[in-house]
């Protein structure tokens, strides 16, 4: 703290704040937050940040940036408790814990209000009519999922615009994988069995499903439906086979088991998700934590960031915890209001719920080493840089541009940004590039790094210390260009050029003096680099791709004034097909419902204009 800055009158401030359950919220000079926390007793929490011996360093040094103090009271510590969640999810204050990684997680959605209702991937808001099965820890286990429910049930998984429109059976159907309901190959019954028997699959009701599957191959035997009753033993078989594969089986109980391991002040929460007595994955978190907090701190906050945060229909009866938590009463009734009913917390377990902590453990102490190595692993190649470079201090800040197009169509441009502790993906951005010429990287690299850094200049964000450009000397002089532009001369420029043989390990750095710098293959600093420039060259082909597949889905139609959805579907319907419709003659044009002469003409010039 420099001597100008006023230290915070905390004696002041102490003496008449109230003994009554809140949040406090503490800031700096600048008026930006530092740390939000809560309390059963204000006065008492705050005071003990402001003792004169004990605290942690770290700790001290939070309250030396402390400049004020905002209190909220609250009518309960569970009410505090969902507000300071709140507050820490919405205002992301640096000392607190937080997890960065907020994605939704997937889940397998039947749809509802049809006829053949269909089996379908869904990640995100739950706006569409139907059940919802999960939550699964990752993609892969919901697809997992719906491979062995397609092959073992046979219900549809096609999107609703192919099933509409299908005139004879599809590949599933031919692979027998689908009972094929978009032609009536079906009825509605049998395909209702079907999907009883897979909502059974996803209830966890196995024990009911395999006596379902047992009693109709019997039925289907004594009448002679010797084929009928074949499916339904493949079918036991398939649930049979599926069952003994699972790494754990054990109870009925949904649950999840939390385990939290720390080391070297960093930390790692391993989260296994139980339904219906079967592991169906697990996921490892790292909170950032600035603040030295102990496991059962680590677990406290991560517990209120996570399950606050849930649908209540994801959350299980269940909490084995791999700490036990000081004062938990208030966390307990907060996630029992949000799950809209009763919540346990267990640390004292037995038979296969031991067996189940133990693996979280385990999984978060591993996870944690193997992430700790790749970090020293980082730190190394990033001093490596610092010398090879001849720096006087490490960047604080690096960034990567690419550029990427197929013959000049959608053109992409990305940028990636690292800093001491690897990709800051969520401060990665992509542009799409416009109104240059196709195939034109120097302009398309201009445009993106002229919107980059005009950006960070009028909103006052932080610069990069290092700018690497994907290429050689040319787009290093553009960069360099629209730098001079802006007036910014605190970036170090690098352009990144492959060598001669275009190999991996060849590159040649250049810098705007006309230096160049070409590292050993081995080299820590080189390895850097090249992870940064594959980066973002990985990242400009995802953007481009999507791009152009969504542009290459959009039908020509739309972009033709006085022609809507309405006037495209009837085009599209009365010609089968927008081929068709191209082929089609002004006159033939005027004859779809809702298309007049003049449209027809505008539609038709619209067409064949290129």
């Amino acid at each position: 703290m420099s001597a100008e800055t006023p230290r915070f009158d905390y004696q002041n401030f102490l003496k008449t704040l109230t003994v009554q359950p809140g949040v406090y919220q503490m800031y700096d000079t600048d008026a930006s937050i530092l740390y939000v926390g809560k309390a059963k007793n204000l006065k008492k929490r705050v005071s003990s940040y402001f003792q004169k011996k004990g605290l942690p360093p770290k700790t001290q040094a939070l309250v030396k940036r402390i400049a004020s103090i905002q209190i909220t009271v609250a009518p309960s510590e569970a009410e505090a408790l969902v507000l300071e969640h709140n507050l820490i999810k919405s205002q992301k204050p640096p000392f607190n814990i937080l997890l960065r990684d907020d994605k939704s997680y997937p889940y397998i959605f039947i749809s509802s209000g049809e006829a053949f209702p269909r089996l379908a991937y869904h990640r995100g808001a739950k706006k569409r009519k139907g059940q919802y099965f999960g939550p699964f820890p990752n993609a892969s286990a919901v697809r997992e999922s719906l491979n062995f429910l397609q092959k073992t049930f046979k219900v549809r998984q096609c999107e609703d615009a192919t099933y509409r429109n299908r005139s004879r059976p599809c590949l599933m159907y031919q692979i027998n994988r689908c009972s094929g309901p978009c032609v009536n190959m079906v009825d509605k019954e049998q395909y209702d069995d079907d999907l009883n028997e897979t909502r059974l699959f996803l209830e966890g009701k196995n024990d009911q499903l395999k006596q379902l599957l047992s009693d109709k191959m019997h039925e289907a035997a004594t009448h002679f439906e010797y084929e009928q009753a074949a499916e339904f033993r493949d079918r036991l078989s398939a649930l049979q086979q599926i069952q003994a594969e699972s790494s754990i089986e054990a109870g009925m109980g949904n649950m999840d088991v939390v385990a939290c391991w720390r080391e070297n002040a960093v930390s790692c929460v391993h989260v296994i998700y139980v339904r219906s007595g079967r592991i169906i994955g697990s996921r490892s978190y790292y909170p950032s934590d600035k603040l030295d907090c102990d496991e059962a701190e680590v677990m406290d906050s991560f517990l209120s960031h996570k399950y606050l945060s849930e649908n209540s229909l994801d959350i299980p009866h269940e909490l084995v915890l791999s700490h036990e938590l000081d004062a938990p009463e208030a966390l307990i009734e907060a996630i029992a209001k949000v799950r809209g009913a009763n919540i346990k917390f267990s640390t004292t377990v037995r038979t296969y719920k031991a067996k189940w902590l133990a693996m979280a453990l385990e999984a978060a102490k591993q996870n944690l080493r193997q992430k700790l190595s790749s970090q020293m692993t980082l730190s190394k190649r990033y001093q490596a840089l610092v010398d090879a470079l001849g720096l006087d201090e490490p960047p604080q800040r690096m960034e990567c541009f690419d550029i990427s197009h197929s013959s000049g169509e959608s053109t992409t441009a990305s940028c990636v940004v690292f800093d001491a502790q690897g990709p800051r993906k969520s401060d990665y951005r992509r542009f799409s590039i416009e109104g240059i010429q196709a195939g034109d990287d120097y302009a398309a690299m201009q445009q993106a790094l002229t919107r980059r850094y005009s950006r960070l200049q009028k909103e006052d964000k932080q610069m990069p210390d290092i700018l690497f450009i994907d290429g050689g000397k040319g787009q290093l002089s553009q960069a360099r260009d629209v730098l001079a532009e802006l007036g910014i001369s605190s970036i170090l420029l690098v352009g990144v050029a492959k060598g001669p043989s275009r190999k991996a390990g060849l590159e040649i750095l250049h810098f705007i003096d006309g230096r160049e710098l070409d590292l050993p293959g081995d080299h820590a600093g080189l390895h850097l680099v090249q992870h940064i420039r594959d980066e973002a060259h990985r990242f400009a082909v995802s953007s481009h791709v999507q791009a152009r597949d969504k542009k290459r889905r959009r039908s020509r139609l739309e972009d033709i004034s006085g022609v809507g959805a309405s006037r495209r579907k009837a085009l599209l319907v009365h010609f089968g097909g927008l081929s068709e419709v191209l082929k089609a003659s002004q006159v033939e044009l005027a004859k779809v419902p809702g298309i007049s002469k003049k449209l027809a003409e505008e539609v038709y010039s619209a067409l064949h204009s290129e």
